[in-house]
C-alpha cells in the first residue's frame, strides 16, 4: 500500500480513441490500468471498512454509556410519582395499544386514510353485518368512537394552541423588529453630563455604594467572584463590599472567611456575613443584609451572583446613570459567558440568554422603561427597593418580584446593551433543568400574588396591559403551555386519530422561522438552529410542569436549590488580575494554615467527583416512547414531515432522558 495516495489520484475515465489504440498496441498499459482500478477498490474498501469501525465503535460507546445509566440506577426520583408523570404514563400506554392496533389493520386492509374515513364509517352503521370476526369489530367501533369523540377534542385543543402559536410569533416578531429599530437608530441610554470618563468617573460622581455578593457553598467559584468585587474602581472610602454566606459546609465558611481576611488586611473595605438559620433563600439573605445599621449611610446597591465577575470599571459605567435621574431605581447589565463553547447544552443556552439580553430586555427598556430585574449584574437605588416593600420571601424569583413592586410604585429601569459582566451558564442537564423549574415555577408564583395589587395600581392601563397579558401570560404561561401540549401530547396523538391531522406548515414552516428569529442575536449559532429547535420542544416538559406547578403550588414549585457551579470564569481575565497581586495568592497565607486549607480543598474535590454522576430523567424517556411510538404510526400512513418531526423528537427526548446532553461523568 506504499503507493496507493498516488493511484487514488488517477480518475478512471472512458477511454479515447487513442488509448484504445495503445491498448491493442500492447499488453504494459492494460496491465497499468489494471493496476490502478485496483488500487483504487482497495482504498475505497479500506475507507468503507474504517467507517463501519468507526461507527460500530461509536454505537458500542452509546450502548455501554446507555448500560451504565440503567445500572446506577440514578433517575429523576423525586418527581418520577408525581401527577404530571402518571400523565405521560397514561398516555404512553395508549398510544401503544393503539399502535398495535393500526400494525394488525394495517396488514388486514384495514387501514384507512383520512378521505375515505368517513365514508367507511357510515358504510359501517348501516351494514353491521359487514364487519366479521372479533377485531374486525373491534376496530371498527374504534373508528367510530375516535371519529365522533376524540377528533373533536383533538381538532379543538390543536385550534387553540395555533392561535396561541400565532400570538406567541406576533410577539416575538415585534420584539426583533424593535431591536431592529434600535440598532438601525443607535437607540440607547444617554447620560445628561454626556459620556462617562473611565478615569475620573463622570465628573466627580461618587455617591455611596453598598456591593453585595449572596453566596451557598460557593467554594467553586468564591475566590474569584471575592478578587473581582474587591477591585472595582471606586472610592474606598465610599465602597462597602458585603460577602453574604450561607454556606452550610464549614469547610467552605472557613475558606471564604479567611479569602475575605485576606483582602481586608490589603485596606479593601469587605466584611463577612453568616447565616445560621437560612430562612427565605437569597431574598431571606439579602433582606438580612439590608437591616444592617450602616446601610442607611449608602446610596446604591450593587448585586452580583457569586460566579459573575464585573469588570473594574462596572460601577463607572453604570453608576452615572443614576445622576439627576431621581425616577430611575434600577441599572441592569446584560450578561456574558466564558463558558458558552463548553459544550452542546452551554451553546443551546447562550442562544436562549442572547435573544433575552438582545431583543427582550433592550426593547422592554427602551419603550417601557421596564423589565424584569436578573437578579445580578444590577445597581439598585436603595431608596427604591426600600420604598416598594424590600425583599419578599414569598416566590422563588425575588428577583422578578421586587422589579414588579418597583414599577407598581412608579420607578424606572435602565438596559445597558453595551456593559457585559462575565458568569457562567450550567453545563450539566441536572443543573440546568433545576435552574429552568425555579425560573417557570416563580413567575406564576408571582402572578397569583401580585395580580391584585396590579389591577389597583396608578399605573396606566397599557402598563397594567403590559403586565398581565405580555410578561406574564404569555411569555411566562402560554409559551410552556403551546409548546407542551402542541409538540408533544397533540401531534402524537393525531397520528392514531388522522381526522385531527397538523397541517404541515404547523410542524414545520412555523417553528422554523421562530427559531430563526431566536437565533438571530447570536449569528455565530445558525449551524445549531436544527438542535436547538429539538432541545427548546425537549424543554418544554420541564417547563410546563413548573408553570403548572408555580400556578397551583403543587410539589415541589417551592423548592430552592442553588444551581451548580464549575468555576470555569477563574480561567478567564481574573487570573492576570490574580497574577498582578501575588500577596492574595494562597501561598502567601501561614505556612501551616496554607497547607491545611489546600488539603482540605483536594479532599472536597475528590468527594464531590465521586458524588457526580448522570441521571435518568423519566419523563423525558417516556415522551421518547411516546414521539418514536407515533413516528411508527406516521410511517404506516406515509406522512413524510411528521414522520421526520417525530422521529428526531423523539430521539432528542432519548438523548436528554439518558442524560446524554451536556457534561458527561465518567
Amino acid at each position: 500500500m506504499e503507493n496507493s495516495n498516488n493511484w487514488s489520484m488517477v480518475e478512471l475515465e472512458t477511454p479515447s480513441e487513442d488509448d484504445s489504440f495503445l491498448l491493442t498496441k500492447g499488453e504494459k498499459v492494460k496491465n497499468k490500468n489494471a493496476k490502478q482500478l485496483t488500487w483504487v477498490l482497495l482504498l475505497k474498501a479500506h475507507k468503507a471498512a474504517g467507517c463501519l469501525t468507526s461507527i460500530t465503535s461509536a454505537l458500542f460507546s452509546f450502548g455501554s454509556v446507555i448500560r451504565r445509566r440503567v445500572a446506577t440506577g440514578k433517575t429523576d426520583s423525586s418527581t418520577s410519582n408525581s401527577w404530571f408523570y402518571s400523565c405521560i404514563k397514561v398516555f404512553v400506554w395508549f398510544s401503544l395499544i393503539l399502535l398495535g392496533f393500526e400494525i394488525a389493520a394495517y396488514y388486514k386492509g384495514w387501514h384507512f386514510n383520512t378521505y375515505d374515513l368517513h365514508i367507511q364509517h357510515l358504510y359501517t352503521l348501516a351494514n353491521p353485518l359487514a364487519v366479521k370476526g372479533v377485531f374486525d369489530l373491534l376496530y371498527s367501533i374504534w373508528v367510530v368512537v375516535r371519529v365522533e369523540y376524540f377528533a373533536p377534542i383533538l381538532r379543538s385543543l390543536a385550534n387553540v394552541c395555533i392561535v396561541l402559536f400565532f400570538i406567541q410569533s406576533l410577539d416575538r416578531l415585534i420584539l426583533c423588529l424593535g431591536c431592529l429599530w434600535i440598532r438601525i437608530w443607535k437607540i440607547k441610554p444617554v447620560l445628561k453630563d454626556g459620556p462617562v470618563d473611565l478615569e475620573d468617573g463622570d465628573g466627580g460622581y461618587y455617591p455611596m455604594v453598598l456591593v453585595q455578593i449572596p453566596m451557598c457553598n460557593e467554594k467553586e467559584v468564591y475566590q474569584q467572584a471575592i478578587a473581582a468585587m474587591s477591585s472595582l474602581e471606586w472610592p474606598k472610602s465610599k465602597l462597602l463590599i458585603q460577602i453574604l454566606d450561607d454556606s452550610d459546609d464549614s469547610t467552605t465558611q472557613m475558606l471564604i472567611k479567611e479569602e475575605v481576611h485576606k483582602w481586608q488586611k490589603d485596606g479593601v473595605n469587605i466584611v463577612y456575613r453568616h447565616r445560621v438559620i437560612r430562612e427565605g433563600y437569597k431574598a431571606g439573605n439579602l433582606k438580612s443584609a439590608m437591616n444592617c445599621s450602616y446601610v442607611k449611610d449608602y446610596e446604591f446597591v450593587a448585586i452580583f451572583d457569586a460566579d459573575f465577575q464585573p469588570s473594574p470599571d462596572f460601577l463607572k459605567r453604570t453608576v452615572p446613570y443614576f445622576k439627576d435621574n431621581e425616577d430611575i431605581g434600577l441599572v441592569q447589565a446584560r450578561w456574558s459567558f466564558v463558558n458558552k463553547e463548553e459544550n452542546l447544552l452551554t451553546r443551546l443556552q447562550h442562544i436562549n440568554l442572547a435573544f433575552h439580553f438582545e431583543v427582550e430586555q433592550q426593547v422592554n427598556g427602551v419603550f417601557l422603561n421596564f423589565f424584569g430585574f436578573n437578579g445580578t449584574a444590577g445597581v439598585w437605588r436603595i431608596k427604591a427597593l426600600e420604598g416598594s416593600g424590600g425583599w419578599l420571601e414569598r416566590t422563588t424569583v425575588e428577583d422578578m418580584d421586587i422589579a414588579v413592586r418597583a414599577h407598581l410604585h412608579g420607578w424606572n429601569f435602565i438596559f445597558l446593551n453595551d456593559v457585559e459582566c462575565q458568569c457562567e451558564v450550567p453545563e450539566s442537564y441536572e443543573a440546568y433543568r433545576k435552574q429552568q423549574h425555579r425560573w417557570h415555577s416563580g413567575p406564576m408564583q408571582l402572578f397569583r400574588l401580585c395580580f391584585p395589587a396590579i389591577v389597583e395600581s396608578n399605573i396606566s392601563i397599557w402598563k397594567k396591559g403590559n403586565l398581565i397579558f405580555l410578561f406574564f401570560l404569555l411569555r411566562k404561561l402560554i409559551l410552556p403551555f403551546y409548546s407542551f401540549t402542541l409538540f408533544c401530547i397533540i401531534l402524537p396523538m393525531t397520528m392514531f386519530v388522522p381526522e385531527a391531522t397538523l397541517p404541515t406548515w404547523v410542524v414545520s414552516y412555523i417553528p422554523a422561522t421562530m427559531s430563526f428569529l431566536n437565533i438571530l442575536p447570536s449569528p455565530k449559532s445558525f449551524p445549531f438552529i436544527v438542535p436547538y429547535l429539538l432541545f427548546e420542544n425537549t424543554m418544554s416538559v420541564t417547563k410546563f410542569n413548573a408553570m403548572i406547578s408555580g400556578l397551583f403550588q403543587l410539589g415541589s414549585s417551592y423548592e430552592w436549590i442553588v444551581t451548580k457551579k464549575s468555576g470555569r470564569s477563574s480561567e478567564g481575565d481574573l487570573s492576570l488580575l490574580v497574577d498582578e497581586k501575588p500577596k492574595h495568592q494562597r501561598g502567601t497565607s501561614e505556612p501551616n494554615l496554607g497547607d491545611l486549607k489546600e488539603e482540605i480543598k483536594q479532599k472536597a474535590r475528590k468527594s464531590s467527583r465521586k458524588k457526580k454522576h448522570n441521571r435518568i430523567y423519566t419523563k423525558e424517556l417516556a415522551l421518547a416512547f411516546l414521539l418514536l411510538t407515533a413516528a411508527v404510526r406516521s410511517l404506516l400512513s406515509a406522512q413524510g414531515i411528521h414522520f421526520y418531526f417525530l422521529l428526531f423528537q423523539g430521539i432528542s427526548f432519548l438523548l436528554v432522558g439518558l442524560d446524554l446532553i451536556g457534561e458527561q461523568v465518567d
